[in-house]
């Protein structure tokens, strides 16, 4: 795991002195920038996440300028209240791959799932149809869903468990009319991701990104910023 660690920072460096001379930020809401840079910010991203982000963003292939950046935030400053309103639903504004805003929805296991279920209960479903709701007014919203868990147990029955939450729960927003292509990453990362700055309850967690689809930043371009 570490050599691996050390061969991704060294590719992220290779590709930062590569790409120095040709890749530009442009204000806040600007990407990494195109071809090696987007790999870049994924490959950042997964390192520097240690469970507590997600290696999130669409593949732009241009850097995104301040104002598309801005249309953007205000997008997600409306998901983000809407999902405030949701019982159960830990809510925090957090940034994609590309620098732009995005939404972090968490859901406690304890509230989607029994005790080594992968079943939903019945109370949250009523939290994840209203999630859908948020989803479903704008199609062009990308989706991450990603399963933690604690470190009990064998790192296997953790993966498993992971991975079969974190597809509950994308086949029950499904099942409540988001649509099929909005779900871009779902998964389970077991405890390979486990935040020892967290509680064992509090990484027993299945975590929902809301963030810009590569149609969303053409959107927001089209409007003249």
């Amino acid at each position: 795991m570490e050599k691996m660690k050390f061969l991704a920072i060294f590719m992220c460096l290779a590709m930062i002195l590569g790409g120095c001379s040709t890749t530009s930020k442009t204000g806040k809401g600007a990407a990494i920038g195109a071809g090696s840079g987007g790999a870049l910010g994924a490959i950042v991203g997964g390192i520097a996440g240690k469970g507590k982000g997600a290696a999130i963003g669409a593949a732009v292939g241009a850097t995104v300028g301040t104002g598309v950046g801005a249309i953007i935030g205000r997008n997600m400053d409306k998901k983000a209240e809407a999902a405030r309103e949701i019982e159960g639903a830990q809510v925090e504004k957090v940034e994609d791959s590309n620098g732009l805003a995005a939404v972090k929805v968490t859901f406690d296991s304890g509230i989607l799932f029994d005790f080594n279920s992968t079943s939903l209960r019945a109370g949250s479903k009523s939290s994840l149809a209203q999630f859908a709701d948020i989803i479903k007014e704008d199609a062009t919203t990308d989706i991450a869903i990603i399963g933690h868990t604690d470190k009990v147990g064998t790192y296997e029955a953790n993966q498993k468990i992971s991975d079969q939450r974190a597809e509950a729960v994308r086949n029950y927003l499904q099942s409540q009319g988001v649509t099929p292509f909005q779900f871009k990453i779902v998964e389970g990362v077991g405890y390979s991701q486990y935040d020892e700055s967290l509680s064992a309850e509090q990484n027993r967690r299945v975590d929902v990104y809301m963030y810009a689809s590569e149609e969303m930043i053409k959107n927001a371009e089209a409007r003249g910023y």
